[in-house]
Formats: C-alpha cells, sequence, structure tokens
C-alpha cells in the first residue's frame, strides 16, 4: 500500500494539471529505506508529448544524484495519463526500473476529475495496490 500526503497528491495533480495536454512526470524522494515520500521533484518530459514521457538524463542523474548524498531513494516515481485511464502503457512497463519505487499514474482526461492510482512493477509484472492519502 501506498501511504502519501494530501499535499503531495495536490501537488501531482497540479503538476499533471499544468502540463497537460503533454504528460508530467516527476519523483517524490524519501529516507532510505522508509517507503515514505517526502520531497517532491518535478521533472521535464524530454519528450514534451501527450503520449510518452520520459526524464531528461542529465537531469536524471543530478536528481539521483542529489537523493544518494542525502540519503534519499525515489519512493514514488509518478507521470500522467492524458487521454487514456492510469495503468501503464507497455512502455511505462518496460522502463519500470526501480524495484522498491510505488509507479503513480494520474489520468487527466477528464477536465473536471482524476484518476490517482498506484502500481508496483517488478520484472514486468504490474500489480495495482491501495493508496491511502493521509492529511
Amino acid at each position: 500500500m501506498l501511504s502519501i500526503g494530501r499535499d503531495l497528491v495536490d501537488a501531482i495533480l497540479a503538476h499533471a494539471r499544468r502540463d497537460h495536454p503533454d504528460e508530467a512526470c516527476g519523483v517524490i524522494a524519501g529516507p532510505e529505506g522508509s517507503d515514505r515520500p517526502v520531497r517532491m521533484i518535478e521533472m521535464i518530459n524530454a519528450e514534451r508529448s501527450p503520449t510518452f514521457y520520459r526524464f531528461d538524463s542529465s537531469e536524471q542523474l543530478k536528481v539521483w544524484r542529489e537523493m544518494d548524498a542525502a540519503d534519499e531513494e525515489p519512493v514514488v516515481i509518478y507521470h500522467s495519463h492524458t487521454a487514456t485511464e492510469a495503468y501503464p502503457s507497455r512502455t511505462d512497463i518496460s522502463y519500470a526500473s526501480e524495484p522498491n519505487a510505488h509507479y503513480v499514474l494520474v489520468s487527466t482526461r477528464e477536465p473536471d476529475s482524476h484518476e490517482f492510482r498506484s502500481y508496483r512493477i517488478l520484472d514486468g509484472v504490474v500489480t495495482e495496490e491501495d493508496v491511502s492519502i493521509v492529511e
């Protein structure tokens, strides 16, 4: 189960709406081994695409180094889908490389509502998990 603060959920949704119609993406870091998302890092979608996202490689290297230096790890890796449900695509599954991360997807296909879902993706297997939003 992903336990995440309301402020972080709201920040992810705001980022996704702001970048729409392109996919938004980012990371929420937390203390290593804690499974606790704490620090949100909005990333640049290097593809600038409504159907695909990719972290900018130099930005990703910088962010991962910062996390290492702070004894943090990527607890949540998030991105948005702009025209489809919040479910990992084949591409999303193939790029999932953090075995301990929660992969959060937000759908912005409906202007007045959203889907917010979380998955574990390990060795190509997708498992949806419950999300507990804490105030």
